[in-house]
């Protein structure tokens, strides 16, 4: 029986020439899928092309209200970043990509599924600890770690010559100065002119470069805006009192913040294959979702069970960068943070201004926040008691003045 491969594919010069190189390498039915994860391509006419270029198929799903509810939304309600910067963009949905193509060869009977991520990058491993995860009998093919493919594709010149050769239907354009890659949490940048960590992304001469979520904090309005997210078990459900799903609010929160600048970083970052990368992301929706979660939490969550999974949130935001959401680990953390949610609900107002966000209001059915026990001023209900503390700092005290008596004898 001929051997199927289903291919992540996308209709540019690095997917078509890998779709024609696999099915002459391996001399085998070529099945492309394309996931729509709010990546704002023109899709129209990518059927044609696919078939042209040798696909005997080709799955274009859109998988963006799935992309936000069950991949963006528990992310978020972890709160993880990775190395204190990094909203996980990419990360996030190379696991729902993957997890697609094993259903599709699944259904389709093939053998083994193909991407076109480098051996240098993170995706590989992302793609094929998922596919390791939900199917581990399929065969993952990656043709950059294939001496024969690199030998025959060295770079892009090779590349768009051989498609001349194969009629394969590619518009090459000049070589941009930088790699991207979009979704609908975040645009990514990177490679390049960004391989120089001094080079300067924020400089206003490139706007047309690395403005295409959001503005420059420079060229964003004079005046501030506000915007209220309720939330409910965690999760936001409408923005300015409108009831939203997942991806309508993500659409909302990414035009309002890229109006005002917000979620842009530019980072130098640790790659799980042992190199030191620089990227530059604009985030603007997933950056002002998740600072409103945050104050939600601050209001509602006890604090001992805030503290246990803000420990969390470094290994959290870790396994997601590096490959491992359908790792046991992952899904046993998720649990614990889905518990925390639970009183996680009620209303935040923030504030929108040149790049900023900023508290401007919160509040909640399930507050945990009394203005009576906080006050500085004058309790008559006696709630709490300043007296209490005296006992309470003596207790905790207590090892302190033992240890500096001991070292007093010495």
């Amino acid at each position: 029986m001929k051997k199927k491969i289903v291919l992540a594919y996308s209709g540019g010069l690095d997917t078509s020439v890998l779709m024609s190189w696999l099915k002459e390498t391996y001399d085998a039915e070529i099945i492309a899928f394309c996931a729509d994860i709010g990546q704002d391509e023109e899709l129209k006419g990518l059927d044609k092309k696919a078939k042209k270029t040798g696909a005997s198929k080709i799955y274009i799903d859109n998988l963006q209200e799935e992309f936000a509810k069950d991949f963006i939304y528990p992310m978020i309600q972890a709160n993880a970043i990775y190395e204190g910067e990094y909203f996980l963009g990419t990360s996030i949905a190379r696991p729902l990509i993957a997890k697609r193509m094993v259903e599709i060869a699944k259904a389709e009977g093939a053998h083994s599924i193909a991407h076109g991520a480098t051996g240098k990058g993170n995706d590989q491993v992302r793609f094929e600890l998922t596919a390791a995860a939900l199917a581990p009998q399929l065969e993952v093919i990656a043709p950059w770690r294939d001496e024969r493919f690199r030998a025959q594709f060295p770079g892009r010149a090779e590349m768009i010559a051989y498609c001349e050769e194969k009629k394969i239907p590619v518009q090459a354009s000049a070589k941009k100065p930088f790699s991207m890659d979009r979704n609908l949490l975040h645009i990514s940048y990177e490679a390049g002119i960004l391989e120089d960590p001094w080079f300067d992304a924020g400089n206003l001469k490139y706007r047309d470069y690395f403005t295409t979520l959001s503005v420059f904090p420079e060229d964003a309005p004079d005046k501030p805006a506000y915007v209220t997210l309720d939330f409910e078990n965690g999760n936001c459900i409408a923005v300015d009192g409108k009831a939203m799903t997942p991806l309508q609010v993500m659409r909302t929160l990414n035009k309002l913040g890229g109006k005002h600048g917000v979620g842009r970083v530019d980072m130098v970052e640790n790659r799980f294959v042992g190199m030191k990368s620089r990227g530059v992301y604009e985030t603007p929706g997933g950056a002002i979702l998740h600072f409103a979660h945050r104050q939600m939490e601050s209001l509602t969550m006890d604090r001992e069970v805030m503290h246990l999974r803000d420990s969390l949130i470094p290994k959290y935001a870790t396994l997601v960068y590096n490959g491992f959401w359908y790792a046991p680990e992952r899904l046993a953390i998720q649990a614990l943070v889905t518990e925390s949610q639970k009183k996680v609900s009620g209303t935040v107002r923030v504030k929108l201004f040149k790049g900023g966000i900023h508290s401007a209001g919160r509040k909640s059915p399930f507050s945990l926040y009394r203005a009576d026990v906080a006050t500085m001023e004058a309790d008559p209900s006696n709630a709490y008691n300043q007296d209490d503390a005296t006992g309470f700092i003596r207790l905790n005290g207590l090892r302190l003045k033992t240890g500096a008596m001991r070292d007093a004898r010495k």
